[in-house]
């Protein structure tokens, strides 16, 4: 049974417990959030070693991280060191994102390392495969592209993103709209053009029970992918978004009904001012499936920044009620991500969830922030090290220039915390 059919059936699943005790919670409250669909747990019965992790409702904001390879860099050894990388750094989930190379065994190697859930979108590999056998993507067939979605989550794949939103009716809605940047999700234009070149109805939307078949067997989650959301703050929340988010809250409740795991994918660029609006009206549309994010990126023209820009947006998308925010690195918009970027790129979505989850109250995050700002008021610097969303920076920084105060070296003797507390009779430093 599927973690969704156990929940419904009143059993408290040991991935369950799992999720339970990592966020502090009741398992029989986690259960019920399984059942009812605003909580899942993806758990791939074949992922061996996997630590499971809940997303969705009144837990605390989960983070995911890409990796992958491109047609122009990348490889096994550089993709693995990567994924440590995401686990050093604390992600919640990975997923492959590869297009080169040898693609089944990249993944392969990921899941034999990976403790974490790991997503991938299997359109790619089908894609890639159909240009190498037939010279052009247009040239999938249906069974090609479900044999690609069978064969990754036989191989323990948590979560499966597929755009089964993307329909001839979405497609008409964007002609319709004449967007500034089109389609920029690689897997939204792959099942496009597919649709365009043969005039028929997407297989992944027209065969969606073949699809909720595969991922029952396997009880792989589907992350229902937005392959419509907008490429730039201009297209932001147009018809074309809300055409495919409608399908996709259609196919959220027939997933459900089969018994199948499901989160909803979201946008993209859009600014400040409509990020609450889009969680918001996600949530009613897809009645509290977990969201999950990419940002959202609040401006254009931050490129070698945009996991600031990210950072910022998820902030305000954590805040409003998302669950899931996937990682946005300095090479966005640029280049294949290196380690280091990968690591940035994780710290600051990291961040974003974690300022979140104050506003929405998850259990532990404001006792975190108190401890932090007690540490600093004894300035007791083995604690804030400690205590620290990023420990290593935090250590480096502290140790690049000496100070003769108690403080850091922005004040030295002059640190106002421990001058106000010799005037005011308060005990020493604890440190």
């Amino acid at each position: 049974m599927t973690q969704l059919e156990q929940a419904r059936r009143e059993i408290v699943s040991p991935q369950m417990r799992i999720v339970a005790e990592k966020e502090g919670l009741d398992p029989e409250l986690v259960r019920r959030g399984v059942a009812d669909g605003s909580i899942v747990i993806p758990a791939n019965v074949n992922h061996q070693g996997l630590d499971p992790c809940g997303i969705g409702k009144g837990l605390r904001t989960k983070v995911n991280a890409n990796i992958g390879t491109s047609p122009d860099f990348g490889d096994i050894e550089t993709e693995v060191q990567k994924l440590q990388v995401c686990i050093d750094a604390r992600a919640d989930t990975v997923m492959d994102l590869s297009t080169g190379g040898d693609i089944t065994a990249i993944r392969r190697a990921i899941l034999d390392k990976c403790p974490l859930p790991l997503g991938t979108v299997p359109i790619y590999q089908a894609a890639v495969a159909a240009i190498e056998k037939h010279g052009a993507i247009v040239t999938m067939t249906a069974d090609e592209m479900f044999a690609a979605i069978e064969e990754h989550a036989r191989d323990g794949v948590d979560f499966l993103t597929v755009h089964c939103g993307v329909n001839q009716k979405t497609i008409d809605r964007l002609k319709g709209d004449r967007r500034l940047t089109d389609v920029v999700s690689r897997g939204g234009s792959f099942l496009i053009g597919w649709i365009l070149h043969h005039g028929r109805e997407n297989p992944l939307y027209e065969q969606y029970d073949r699809l909720l078949e595969i991922a029952r067997e396997f009880d792989a989650t589907l992350s229902l992918g937005d392959g419509l959301r907008p490429g730039s703050l201009a297209d932001a929340s147009d018809r074309a978004q809300f055409e495919e988010l409608l399908t996709i809250g259609e196919l959220v409740d027939r997933a459900r009904q089969a018994g199948v795991q499901v989160i909803v994918e979201g946008p993209g660029h859009v600014p400040l001012n409509q990020i609450e609006a889009n969680v918001q009206i996600q949530k009613r549309v897809c009645k509290g499936a977990p969201f999950y994010v990419l940002g959202p990126l609040v401006t254009d023209v931050a490129a070698g920044h945009d996991h600031i820009t990210a950072a910022i947006g998820g902030a305000v998308a954590a805040a409003a009620g998302a669950d899931f925010l996937c990682y946005v690195t300095p090479s966005e918009h640029l280049a294949l991500p290196d380690a280091d970027e990968v690591r940035e790129g994780v710290i600051g979505a990291r961040i974003a969830a974690h300022a979140g989850d104050i506003v929405k109250g998850i259990k532990g995050a404001w006792d975190w922030d108190y401890q932090m700002s007690t540490a600093r008021k004894r300035l007791d610097w083995d604690s804030q090290l400690k205590l620290a969303l990023d420990p290593q920076k935090a250590a480096q920084i502290h140790a690049r220039q000496p100070t003769g105060g108690g403080g850091c070296s922005m004040c030295g003797n002059y640190c106002a915390m421990e001058l106000v507390s010799e005037y005011l009779g308060y005990p020493k430093k604890q440190c």
